[in-house]
């Protein structure tokens, strides 16, 4: 089956109503009671992660039996089928657990390695971000139903730049040396992290992305919002987004070719 075999608009259309049963779970559980465990990476976890992972997965393999799914809470199943989903049910569980509203869920389709399909619910945020790649058509990046576009930046003088989880390059004292560059030589820093500042980006209302900590079920579903929208997207060594990819530069096309000169090689 090629790509456009898959109507992808239908797609769409199936992983919009599996978020919003995710939002429907999460609903349950915001700013109430529940059990937090720590999984083995230090991160937490909470009835409602499971939970709408759970619905999630029902309505997607309901409606694609044959795709693989690969979720942040559970087995991965299919890893090498044609179609494979990846969902963070909630990204921003950190967040989640201390009653602010800065998480979501991200739900993307990968297409032999290539992501094709994107929806970021922030649901108690109140914003959704939807996308299919942009040679597939009636696909148009969209926030809460308005038509997305970065901004043509071209100087960092003129760049609100947005920082998320920067461990990693810390830790390297030449990265933190090009972040500090940056940082004297942008127009504004800001650190909005998680979905929101790639929300922001594909909205124009920031120019450039960085981080150095993910996971590929943190931004994948982003990185198709973000480049149908006109970003360019890479690691920070300028790889494409992919299943191994661990940090983000992401930005209006001539910022990230600058920034991409000044943080490759970093890290590793």
């Amino acid at each position: 089956m090629t790509t456009s075999a898959l109507d992808l608009v239908h797609a769409l259309s199936v992983a919009q109503r599996a978020a919003d049963a995710a939002a429907q779970v999460i609903r349950q559980y915001y700013r109430k009671q529940f059990v937090v465990q720590i999984k083995a990476d230090a991160s937490p976890v909470t009835q409602a992660d499971v939970g709408a992972e759970s619905a999630i997965k029902a309505i997607l393999k309901g409606a694609f039996p044959e795709h693989g799914f690969y979720g942040e809470e559970s087995a991965v199943e299919g890893l090498n089928a044609e179609y494979l989903w990846l969902v963070d049910p909630i990204d921003g569980t950190k967040s989640f657990v201390r009653n602010y509203p800065l998480f979501s869920t991200q739900i993307a389709l990968m297409h032999r390695g290539e992501l094709v399909l994107g929806v970021s619910s922030a649901s108690e945020f109140g914003e959704l971000a939807t996308a299919i790649r942009g040679d597939f058509g009636a696909g148009s990046p969209q926030l809460n139903a308005a038509p997305l576009k970065v901004r043509d930046t071209q100087q960092f003088s003129e760049a609100i730049v947005s920082t998320g989880n920067l461990k990693t390059l810390a830790a390297s004292p030449l990265g933190w040396q090009r972040l500090a560059d940056l940082t004297q030589r942008a127009h504004r820093m800001r650190g909005y992290g998680d979905f929101y500042h790639y929300h922001l980006l594909a909205a124009g209302s920031l120019d450039l992305v960085i981080e150095s900590d993910v996971n590929i079920l943190d931004i994948a579903a982003l990185s198709v919002i973000c480049k149908a929208a006109g970003a360019v997207m890479t690691d920070l060594n300028g790889a494409p987004i992919g299943l191994d990819t661990t940090s983000v530069l992401a930005g209006a096309p001539a910022l990230h070719m600058q920034a991409l000169a000044m943080f490759k090689g970093c890290i590793a």
